[in-house]
């Protein structure tokens, strides 16, 4: 396979090096930039983020992003806070809900979770839904490291799915957008093999 570009969008909320480190180890080259015709010329497009839904818009609003990402044919996949910018809004600031990307029908909401700790910390369990692409290969109830307190319900966009004292999606798809709750730079060999899949769609 010719060597492919690859862009991480800075979106100027998000430990990036450590997704760049974990493409980087399947051997491809990574490119991490705003500028806008750099990610349209990618092949492969990586949303990653962390914090909290409002501060990631208003960096994304800010580097004039928005219009470029909702606009991209190409596959993209949004990690941890990146996906969940990637539905319609998410409840993470208390005053008001965030409006988010919209690229898959969906909203965050803070997670009930009865009598267990949030954040949803550490290594659970993943259940893909049947011929999910960026599970090929990956045995359901593969463990992958998560690290959330907000996540987006089941719906018939979930590509897999997730238990933490209520079902929720641990990843979202849609055309050529897909999102993963948990992180899979930090997710072991299973996570390698997911981002790997994602490389090679």
């Amino acid at each position: 396979m010719a060597s492919q570009q690859i862009v991480i969008v800075n979106t100027g909320c998000a430990n990036i090096s450590s997704v760049k480190f974990a493409v980087e180890r399947l051997g491809s080259q990574v490119i991490v930039s705003d500028d806008i015709q750099v990610i349209q010329a990618a092949d492969k497009v990586f949303l990653p983020g962390v914090g909290s839904a409002n501060a990631a818009m208003a960096s994304i609003h800010k580097k004039q992003l928005v219009g470029c990402i909702q606009s991209l044919t190409q596959p993209v996949l949004g990690i941890c806070l990146g996906m969940q910018l990637m539905v319609e809004k998410s409840e993470e600031s208390l005053t008001d809900n965030t409006p988010c990307l919209d690229l898959i029908p969906g909203q965050v909401k803070r997670m009930q979770v009865g009598d267990l700790r949030l954040p949803h910390m550490g290594w659970n369990t993943v259940t893909p839904v049947a011929d999910a692409p960026l599970f090929k290969g990956i045995d359901s109830g593969s463990y992958f490291y998560f690290v959330h307190s907000f996540a987006a319900a089941v719906s018939e966009f979930t590509m897999a799915s997730c238990q933490y004292g209520m079902d929720f999606s641990a990843a979202i798809h849609k055309d050529n957008f897909f999102g993963v709750q948990f992180h899979p730079e930090r997710s072991s060999d299973a996570g390698a093999h997911l981002l790997k899949n994602f490389i090679d769609l």
